[in-house]
């Protein structure tokens, strides 16, 4: 990793040492490493119970315990990376170096010195998450009982096809977020000021830096892997926006970005809702994966009993009891609840829960293996010292969880007793094309948030162009526009959940490479012979055994020693995502003789 270059306050921290004490020692610097991976342990149990029960219980006491926690936790931690600066130039061992290195990246988030400044900032932070999980939209706020939440949203997103009613909806959710621009632009300045108390030109130079790179070699290697993708999802995009203009005539454009509120998802971050109306032909998936679920009345405890059983199948450990007495799977019908799917290390060890509003879908079935993927890996890594419990980079966490929905294939459905026999070849570009939607479709904009918050942070882009940053970004990166003006008295950023929650979003980008590339080489450890996107690793203790060892590293070597460890390579390398998708791009480029590729 890069040393860092700090700023003159750190210089007079190493001052301040050398002149007034001796240096420090090893046993010093132990010592010091003891401690902090003690505070951290115990605050960090303190802020993840009372994150957890604000999560699940929004109200103003909630969300102020919350708060509290949070400055707690931010304080101590970033009063140790100070502290930090001490050792730089002492005497030890490999392993606390990369400890100390680790404690000044350890925030997402940094309070500045200040004590008001400090409060106000968690305060903030606390309200911005609070507005967006109490969001809903009303179209006439004298009837607040015909209010829409985000799950009512979502599912018209999901289902409707009516034009107008579409659109009106979606523009209804965008309005959660108009109360958060004012704070999200204070917020900036606190997070940066904080940032910079720790050496760091702002925020987003400090998230990039997590990546055991320079913040510039990062943002190289992401267009870099932008690039390996990029024509996939142009003829992905393509294809889509000429089925849609079928659909909706010229609220389409022909050879122009598609509008967002006609994909089937309120960020058209997936695009799975509008699989019936682009699928190819006769080569259909053969069975709905929701059908089956909802004709079962499979329960949502149901569905998460057949996740973990997948884990099992690969020889790790079954759930503690604990799990199913604590996790949130349904949305409670008494208080307001942040619906959005997360997975929960309650305390750094067997206390692990995810938090979903399950539903009986295709979806949320993905989506709990996606989840507890985040579980098993917190239990990997459950006894190496606190600062490495937690994944090789945060793009890993996110990858190991959809490297295992990867292996949701209809084989792997005929062995659970979902389904009775597996469609044959012929219907592969159905489910090609059902995972691309998903996957695919994902890529840019799972590039795109932090494009614009790294902006934002850097202050290239100004609370005067928020919201017309936010689109011209969408319109580079996605091809995908309003249909209707997006002035700044919006704030359309914060109607996704990942802004207001400050949470770092290019995990989200890596995974999407990383999966495919962890899926390629897993399949080949459980020497499956079927096509990449038939293979499926349940039951293969062997596969299991080379993604049990890269759990347990957690954090404690670079990414690039974990990503060796299960593919023998060194490199994120998005080739497997082009190799999974290749049968399905000779089709869509087919199927686009004379058809504009591209957006103007």
């Amino acid at each position: 990793m890069k040393q860092l270059v700090w700023s003159p306050l750190f210089a007079l921290f190493v001052s301040a040492a050398a002149c007034g004490s001796p240096a420090p020692t090893t046993a010093d610097a132990d010592a010091f490493l003891e401690e902090m991976n003690d505070t951290m342990l115990t605050l960090g149990i303190e802020g993840a119970q009372a994150g957890w029960v604000y999560s699940t219980y929004i109200t103003d006491d909630t969300e102020a315990l919350n708060a509290r926690a949070n400055q707690k936790y931010i304080e101590a931690i970033a009063k140790y990376a100070k502290d930090a600066v001490k050792f730089d130039n002492a005497a030890v061992s490999a392993d606390a170096r990369r400890q100390l290195d680790l404690l000044k990246l350890a925030l997402v988030l940094v309070t500045p010195e200040d004590p008001a400044e400090a409060a106000e900032l968690t305060q903030i932070a606390a309200r911005l998450e609070g507005t967006y999980g109490k969001g809903k939209w009303c179209a006439d706020p004298a009837r607040p009982a015909d209010c829409l939440d985000i799950e009512q949203i979502t599912e018209i997103m999901a289902t409707s096809r009516d034009e107008a009613r579409l659109r009106q909806v979606w523009e209804g959710w965008q309005t959660v977020s108009v109360p958060m621009r004012t704070d999200y632009a204070r917020f900036v300045v606190l997070g940066n000021q904080g940032a910079r108390d720790l050496g760091f030109a702002d925020t987003g130079a400090m998230w990039r830096l997590k990546y055991d790179m320079p913040a510039d070699e990062f943002t190289a290697e992401l267009d870099r892997l932008w690039e390996q993708v990029r024509p996939l999802y142009d003829s992905l995009h393509a294809y889509v926006r000429m089925k849609l203009r079928d659909k909706y005539g010229d609220v389409v454009p022909a050879d122009g970005p598609i509008p967002a509120h006609l994909l089937g998802n309120i960020w058209a971050q997936d695009w799975s809702n509008v699989y019936s109306l682009v699928s190819p032909g006769r080569a259909d998936a053969g069975y709905s994966l929701t059908d089956i679920l909802t004709g079962r009345r499979t329960s949502a405890v149901d569905m998460v009993k057949m996740g973990e059983r997948f884990y099992s199948s690969l020889g790790l450990e079954p759930l503690p009891e604990t799990f199913w007495a604590r996790s949130m799977l349904t949305k409670p019908q008494d208080r307001d609840v942040v619906c959005h799917a997360s997975a929960w290390d309650i305390d750094y060890a067997e206390d692990v829960r995810i938090k979903m509003c399950i539903d009986a879908t295709e979806e949320d079935f993905s989506t709990i293996h996606h989840e507890l993927g985040h579980n098993y890996y917190q239990r990997a890594y459950m006894g190496l010292p606190t600062i490495y419990r937690d994944s090789a980079n945060d793009g890993f966490h996110e990858a190991i969880g959809d490297t295992i929905a990867l292996s949701i294939t209809p084989e792997y459905l005929v062995q659970i007793g979902l389904l009775d026999k597996a469609p044959d070849a012929s219907r592969d570009l159905g489910l090609l094309m059902a995972r691309a939607l998903e996957k695919v479709a994902f890529l840019p904009f799972g590039l795109l948030v932090d494009q614009w918050r790294w902006q934002v942070f850097s202050g290239e882009i100004t609370p005067a162009d928020y919201n017309k940053a936010w689109w011209d970004l969408r319109l580079k990166y996605q091809g995908v526009a309003s249909s209707t003006p997006r002035g700044e008295e919006f704030f359309d950023p914060g109607a996704k959940y990942h802004v207001p929650g400050n949470t770092p979003y290019t995990r989200y980008f890596l995974a999407a490479i990383l999966q495919f590339q962890f899926h390629r080489e897993l399949s080949k450890t459980a020497g499956c012979q079927l096509p990449l996107h038939r293979c499926s690793i349940y039951g293969n203790t062997d596969a299991g055994k080379r993604l049990d060892a890269m759990l347990q590293m957690g954090l404690s070597k670079p990414w690039p020693d974990a990503l060796e460890a299960l593919t023998g390579s060194r490199q994120m390398d998005a080739t497997a995502i082009v190799d999974y998708f290749a049968p399905l791009k000779t089709w869509l480029d087919e199927q686009l003789k004379d058809t504009p590729v591209g957006w103007k």
